[in-house]
């Protein structure tokens, strides 16, 4: 019922998720990440304890395709399961059950893994893969934009559209991104439209937030940089500062 991709980016070393499916609130279900060891998506059947399973044995030392194969042993309903892995080091890999709804299948690549179930067909998951590889040197976020863009051209998922959400994990343990269209048309052009907002407003923000190792508070700088995106003053109300 799913489109989606997670990849490294070799560039940055930052790991991401992006997603789509027809039901409401995608976000909150099948992406997971954890800074320095991977990336997942979790899907079909959604069973979260598989991605927190696989990111659980890549933290231990692990590669993410024998950590992968390793949770699925343990999932007697792993034939209803898609899921699809990326760890730190780039190392990616699927799954898609033999119980899994038509078109389904995947794709992996250097750094990346693409999959889907419920799909108009196997020109999906081609045009998500080769979007990726075009983009090659492009921010993650941006790589990942242009996957979804392509599948959702290519004819995604095959009962429509619905919700959308796009997750970057950097050095923190806070996400450096987490985006999310729930319920909407045209999700996954919605998602552009919130990246570009994001990318003006809210990317700034975050990384000016505290870091681990650095001492509490914002710096003098930082928070002048902050101040600079807060919206103006509405006419009759105060204005307001950041989140």
């Amino acid at each position: 019922m799913t489109f989606s991709i997670v990849a490294r980016c070799p560039l940055s070393g930052r790991l991401g998720v992006a997603v789509a499916t027809a039901v409401p609130a995608v976000g909150s279900m099948c992406p997971f990440t954890r800074a320095g060891t991977g990336a997942v998506s979790t899907q079909s059947w959604v069973n979260p304890y598989l991605a927190l399973g696989v990111l659980d044995l890549i933290a231990g030392g692990m590669p993410a395709p024998e950590a992968l194969i390793a949770v699925l042993a343990q999932d007697a309903a792993r034939e209803l399961r898609q899921i699809g892995v990326v760890d730190a080091s780039g190392r990616a890999s699927a799954f898609t059950g033999a119980a899994c709804t038509q078109w389904c299948g995947q794709e992996t690549g250097e750094g990346f893994a693409v999959q889907g179930n419920m799909l108009t067909g196997p020109e999906v998951i081609a045009a998500m893969a080769s979007a990726f590889r075009a983009s090659a040197g492009a921010p993650l976020d941006e790589r990942l934009m242009r996957a979804m863009e392509a599948g959702d051209a290519a004819g995604g998922d095959r009962r429509g559209r619905q919700s959308a959400s796009l997750r970057l994990q950097g050095a923190e343990d806070y996400p450096a991104l987490d985006l999310r269209v729930d319920e909407h048309a045209a999700p996954v052009g919605e998602l552009r439209r919130v990246l570009e907002i994001a990318r003006l407003q809210l990317v700034p923000f975050v990384e000016g937030m505290p870091k681990r190792g650095e001492p509490p508070g914002p710096a003098p700088e930082a928070v002048t940089a902050m101040l600079a995106l807060a919206p103006p003053d509405r006419p009759g109300g105060g204005g307001s500062g950041p989140a």
